[in-house]
C-alpha cells in the first residue's frame, strides 16, 4: 500500500467528522512514518498501517461483543489516533539505512504526546483520552502507574479492549 492507498482507505473506515484534515495528517506523516524502529510496522507507512488495524480490531470487538461507548465514533477515533505521537518518533538513517530515533523531538513520551496532539484537531471524550493513555495495558514500563491502569480499566472498561485491539494488531497479526 502506498500513500495515496492509505489515503483512500483513511478516508473510506474513518466517519467524517472524525477525521483530521488530510494535509495536517501528510504534514505530520501520519500516512509515511513507521510505527516503530525494529517491532511491528518498522517499516515506512508502518504507523498508519498498525493504526488502521488497530481501529479495525476495535470496531470488531465491539460489535462482536456489544461494547457501549460514550460515543459510537470513539473505537475509530481512539484505534485510529491512538499512536500519533509516533509521527515525529522516528528518522530514517542513510548510513544504517534503518529508522532511528529521533533525538529532536520537542514532546517526549507515548500516550500523553498522542492526546496532546489529537486535541488540537478533535473534542475528546474522558473514555477516549483512559483508552488512549492507558493503550499499551501491562507494557507500561512504569510499574507504579499499573494501578492507575487497574483504576482505568475499572471506570472505562474499553481501556481493556483498546489495549487488547493494539495487542491483536502488533503481537498476533504484527503490524
Amino acid at each position: 500500500m502506498d500513500t495515496r492507498d492509505r489515503i483512500l482507505k483513511f478516508n473510506e473506515i474513518m466517519p467524517i467528522h472524525t477525521r483530521i484534515d488530510r494535509q495536517i495528517l501528510l504534514d505530520m506523516g501520519f500516512f509515511t512514518a513507521p510505527a516503530s524502529t525494529r517491532f511491528h510496522g518498522d517499516y515506512e507507512g508502518g504507523l498508519f498501517d498498525h493504526s488502521l488495524k488497530v481501529t479495525e480490531m476495535l470496531v470488531e470487538l465491539t460489535d462482536k461483543l456489544g461494547l457501549e461507548w460514550e460515543r459510537p465514533e470513539s473505537p475509530y477515533i481512539v484505534g485510529m489516533y491512538h499512536d500519533l505521537c509516533k509521527v515525529d518518533a522516528y528518522e530514517w538513517d542513510p548510513e544504517s539505512e534503518k529508522y532511528i530515533y529521533n533525538p529532536d523531538q520537542i514532546i517526549p513520551g507515548h500516550a500523553e504526546k498522542s492526546i496532546i496532539i489529537l486535541q488540537h484537531h478533535l473534542r475528546l471524550t474522558d473514555e477516549e483520552i483512559a483508552c488512549i493513555r492507558w493503550h499499551m495495558g501491562a507494557y507500561e514500563t512504569d510499574t507504579k502507574m499499573w494501578r492507575y491502569y487497574d483504576r482505568a480499566i475499572r471506570k472505562y472498561h474499553n481501556v481493556l479492549f483498546t489495549h487488547t485491539a493494539d495487542m491483536i494488531a502488533s503481537k498476533i497479526i504484527g503490524v
